[in-house]
């Protein structure tokens, strides 16, 4: 009896030894992108690359429109560890500084030379984030943006005096709009549809997959294309929480942040032309702005951004420098 209570002890200790299948990793990527829009698009070829290389190791799951905050909760969560990835745009100006020089006017001229920026670039960016707890897994893109509004078609700057235009929680967006005349009221995007609805605003800016997704044209008479900044978006992770994943499974997800990007150029190329003959269709009025007015009344804020922010100077000219592909 004694040598069969000693046996079952030890095959019950053996078994407790043994650990249990490993539960599949659940790993939540919140966004603010409405169906249809390039970051849903974007965040769900993300998924699916993924998903196929994780297999039973791990599952990510999209959750866009806001469903899990606004993009400055998106980051306090990621920093909580409740969720896993963020698609942050414009606001990344507001977690470190280096990214306001993608909120300078025009500085970006078309999406090979953001492929130049990011090669020679990127360590600097990355420092920057990592500096604030975060880390950048992917680029993907939010796009050119373009001015709707409901008053008047803008040709100049002076076009916009007096407009009540939502601008993403980033400084140098409401800087350069005051600069332009307007009167520049920070929004979460989710919130921007009803606002243009009961005229709390005039007018927005963003690009034609996010004014087409939510639906914008159904509210603006007014689209101009003025291509005034080009936004990246950019995957992003917790470093904390980010690196205790298994190694394995961090190197499927950077590799399919990587590959992501070639689909997101592409898709965001395409949209381009779709969406604004979508938006065109609406009954909205397109014109094309005067660029070269505002790129002369935008010298003020390169100057501020050059004087203001330590290194500023540098980096513009870096990317500037980067303009040309010789």
């Amino acid at each position: 009896m004694k040598l069969k209570t000693l046996l079952l002890g030890a095959v019950t200790a053996a078994m407790l030894a043994v650990p249990a299948h490993a539960e599949k990793l659940i790993l939540k990527f919140g966004h603010v992108g409405k169906p249809g829009s390039l970051f849903e698009a974007s965040v769900n070829q993300f998924a699916s690359c993924s998903n196929s290389a994780l297999g039973d190791k791990a599952e990510v799951q999209t959750f866009g429109s806001s469903q899990l905050g606004k993009d400055k909760e998106l980051l306090q969560k990621l920093k909580l560890g409740q969720i896993t990835f963020s698609l942050p745009s414009s606001v990344m100006s507001s977690v470190a500084d280096e990214f306001g020089v993608f909120e300078m006017p025009y500085i970006i001229k078309d999406r090979a030379h953001m492929r130049r920026v990011q090669a020679e670039l990127m360590d600097t960016f990355q420092a920057a984030v990592k500096a604030k707890g975060y880390r950048i897994i992917g680029l993907f893109e939010n796009g050119f943006r373009h001015i709707t509004n409901n008053v008047r078609a803008i040709d100049k700057p002076e076009d916009l005096a007096g407009i009540k235009l939502r601008t993403p929680k980033g400084a140098w967006r409401v800087k350069m709009f005051k600069l332009y005349g307007a009167n520049p009221t920070p929004m979460a995007f989710s919130e921007v549809f009803t606002a243009l609805q009961t005229n709390v605003i005039d007018g927005q800016e963003n690009p034609y997959a996010q004014i087409a997704s939510a639906k914008f044209q159904e509210v603006q008479k007014y689209l101009t294309i003025t291509g005034h900044v080009y936004t990246p978006a950019y995957v992003l992770v917790s470093d904390k929480h980010y690196g205790k994943l298994p190694e394995d499974v961090r190197a499927a997800l950077e590799k399919c942040g990587t590959e992501t990007q070639d689909f997101v150029y592409e898709h965001a190329a395409k949209l381009e032309t779709e969406l604004l003959d979508v938006i065109k269709g609406a009954g909205v009025t397109v014109n094309n702005a005067d660029n070269a007015a505002f790129i002369a009344a935008s010298k003020p804020i390169y100057d501020e951004f050059s004087s203001s922010v330590e290194g500023g100077a540098a980096l513009i000219e870096k990317v500037q420098g980067l303009a040309s592909g010789s």
